[in-house]
């Protein structure tokens, strides 16, 4: 299948399309953005946007966990991390009386901590710098793979719960009364975007990450008139971004996930201006 791949974009214009690296860094963009683009209208609308960037800063506890237990590529142990930190948070906000924003607060200090604790042990945190800024041109194959199932997993489970979704977001308590269970899936989609924010983060950096799956959503909210244009345009940034910034990353040298965020921001700031001047 790669090598279909690889011959495809070989007949895409432009000097890029004769380095390998650049051949697997497209294709995991065209894996990652659109799940991130359309669990960012859902982070959104659930107003997660804090959570998930409490996950995306938990792949650093998770690389020092997966370290500590030996493993070879710790990279593994950050969505398993990930998806246990999503549940804790479910479980504090339903059985504790202090707020949301309290309890994610308390928890981003802790794992951030913990992870830059674990990792500096006899100064060797140098070496764990490159997840901050992610690197999409260093992939294998077999990371591709694993990205690809992360992708799809998470494809299907917005198939399943986007409706859900919304009724909660709307109203939880009508929600219940359609019998929909509510803890249920605020919690199996909290797992939904620990798995694919830290499936992304050694790509597009624990820094960026969040950014990149708040703007595409953020941008689009701005600019569509009902909810499949919503989710059609926050696709289309996150896809036309991560193009656009590998790309661009590629001719002038600058981190592909930074230069991502940046043209999508600057998409939302045209947008926001845009309605200022209507």
């Amino acid at each position: 299948m790669l090598e279909l791949w690889y011959h495809a974009v070989d007949l895409l214009p432009g000097d890029w399309t004769r380095f390998l690296f650049m051949k697997q860094a497209l294709l995991a963009i065209l894996l990652v953005m659109p799940p991130l683009s359309l669990l960012g209208v859902l982070v959104v609308n659930q107003r997660m946007a804090f959570f998930s960037d409490v996950i995306g800063h938990s792949a650093l506890t998770g690389l020092a966990l997966g370290t500590l237990c030996g493993l070879v590529d710790p990279s593994p142990a950050m969505p398993a991390f990930a998806a246990l930190l999503a549940v804790l948070v479910s479980l504090l906000k339903r059985f504790t009386r202090a707020s949301t924003d309290t309890v994610i607060a308390v928890l981003f200090a802790l794992v951030v901590s913990a992870g830059v604790v674990l990792l500096s042990r006899g100064g060797g945190f140098a070496k764990y710098t490159p997840f901050l800024i992610g690197d999409f041109l260093t992939l294998a194959p077999t990371q591709l793979v694993r990205l690809a199932g992360v992708s799809l997993l998470v494809g299907l489970g917005l198939l399943l719960m986007w409706k859900p979704l919304f009724l909660i977001s709307l109203s939880p308590s009508l929600a219940r009364s359609r019998g929909i269970p509510v803890f249920g899936v605020e919690t199996g989609f909290a797992v939904l975007v620990a798995f694919m924010v830290a499936a992304a983060v050694p790509l597009i950096g624990i820094l960026i990450v969040n950014s990149i799956l708040i703007l595409p959503a953020a941008t689009a909210r701005l600019w569509a008139p009902n909810l499949r244009a919503y989710f059609l345009i926050a696709l289309l940034l996150g896809l036309t971004g991560g193009i656009a910034g590998l790309l661009l990353s590629f001719y002038w040298g600058t981190a592909c996930g930074a230069t991502c965020s940046l043209l999508i921001a600057g998409a939302y700031l045209i947008a926001a201006f845009g309605r200022v001047q209507k």
